[in-house]
């Protein structure tokens, strides 16, 4: 990021600075990761507020604190810090002139970001969202690091309740907004799917007259979308005979990489994806639909996924004795848990395929049912032997198993699910799938 004055800070966020004169080199969010030049951001939470932190996050290096109140070392005094950063961002954001994407979805928002990226890198230098800064507080954060330089930008956009993506895009102002699906994940707050798809429609209201949408037709509220998007254009991806991006193959190459091959309108394409796994062919044809409505040639783009920035925890391999495993604990969704069993399920194994499956959250009146298509997918798979963590899956997917005689393990903590991941042998695969709030990844920390 170019350093930025700490008055010329104050004046995009329309707040005042107290201090004496200074440039800041980035931002924090949390006064444990505090480098020194960064502007701190006290942020107040409903558990902790970051103004009590001043003096820590000013001791780690921090030139400043944006604050809403008055404190006793230097601070941008707002009003209120959500309407600051977005102020921060849009003033830098209208100083863009090029392609920007707005993604969001249930499920496959990151790897999809990371595909278009990817796929738009003919044009140039492409600025991303990194990692997952993608709420009120995070996402403002990548609009100071665009340049004159980037050729597109790519954002990701999350959702916890209505109105929430309104104000994202309302900053990032998408040319392009593209939906992955309408699924499951935050229906504890919003209630319904259709309450899910009109918030994460908010997106597509962003656009200009002349924006493009980019919609997955196969998706059971496409036809509400396309009719939010009207009258701007819309682009689909899917499997179907109508979609203007379609797939019409895909082949497993080895745990590492996988082939989808398809069509844009009468072009052939053919990726090579830097990971496995059938459900995410889905998120290479979107991100080839956007470079195709910027010009790029499906064949061109297509042949540029190989080099997506694969994000760790999704599908990451690691080796444990000569098993393979299969860490995908990121997060856990409906399609991706079972898009992760079906790739387990069909693969190569020379030995047994286990899996450790940890609950999926957020889902509200849809709890049981959600993990009872979890269940069915398990009790269809070829799947060897199962560990269950997490209450929902003790509740429903356990209990399924139980009734239908097959074994299964249950899990009351990280050490259990350790134990479960040192029986593997070699030749066994073995996948970890879960909650980002379970923190799987943990049973791996003390096996060599």
């Amino acid at each position: 990021m170019k350093p930025i004055s700490a008055k010329n800070l104050a004046e995009r966020m329309g707040g005042t600075y107290h201090g004496e004169p200074t440039r800041i080199q980035g931002f924090a969010t949390d006064h444990r990761e505090v480098k020194p030049g960064d502007a701190f951001l006290a942020i107040k939470g409903a558990r902790v507020d970051g103004h009590d932190f001043a003096d820590q996050a000013m001791a780690a290096g921090a030139l400043l604190v944006v604050s809403e109140k008055e404190l006793d070392v230097p601070h941008v005094r707002v009003e209120n810090l959500v309407a600051a950063l977005s102020s921060l961002a849009l003033s830098f954001r209208i100083a863009f002139d090029g392609p920007v994407v707005g993604i969001t979805g249930s499920a496959g928002k990151t790897m999809t970001k990371e595909f278009v990226a990817a796929a738009l890198s003919p044009l140039g230098p492409i600025k991303k969202t990194d990692g997952n800064r993608n709420t009120e507080y995070t996402a403002p954060l990548l609009w100071p690091e665009v340049t004159t330089g980037d050729a597109a930008v790519v954002v990701e956009l999350s959702m916890r309740g209505m109105g929430q993506i309104a104000h994202l895009a309302e900053f990032c102002r998408p040319t392009h907004s593209l939906i992955t699906n309408i699924g499951w994940a935050h229906l504890e707050q919003v209630g319904s799917r259709a309450a899910i798809a009109q918030a994460k429609g908010e997106i597509l209201e962003a656009l200009p007259q002349d924006g493009v949408a980019v919609l997955w037709k196969d998706d059971e509220f496409f036809d509400s979308l396309k009719a939010r998007a009207w009258p701007r254009s819309t682009i689909t991806f899917g499997y179907g005979e109508g979609c203007d991006c379609r797939i019409i193959g895909y082949e497993a190459v080895s745990w590492q990489s996988c082939l989808v091959r398809g069509f844009y309108l009468n072009l052939p394409w053919e990726a090579e994806l830097p990971v496995v796994g059938r459900h995410l062919a889905l998120n290479a044809a979107a991100a080839i639909a956007v470079a195709a409505s910027v010009g790029i040639s499906p064949q061109e783009a297509s042949g540029e996924l190989f080099g997506a920035e694969i994000p760790p925890m999704r599908m990451e391999i690691r080796d444990y004795n000569g098993a393979l495993i299969l860490l995908d604990t990121y997060n856990a969704s409906v399609p991706g848990t079972l898009g992760a069993i079906e790739t387990l399920s069909e693969m190569p194994c020379d030995g047994k395929r286990r899996a450790v499956l940890g609950e999926m959250r957020e889902l509200g009146a849809f709890e049981t049912e959600a993990h009872e298509m979890v269940g069915k997918a398990l009790l269809n798979s070829s799947i060897d032997e199962v560990c269950f963590i997490g209450e929902p899956m003790v509740k429903t997917t356990a209990e399924m198993f139980r009734a239908s005689g097959k074994p299964f393990t249950l899990a009351a903590n990280i050490e259990e699910v350790r134990a479960f991941v040192a029986a593997s042998q070699p030749g066994d695969t073995v996948l970890i799938k879960g909650s980002r709030a379970l923190e799987l990844e943990r049973a791996l920390e003390t096996l060599q």
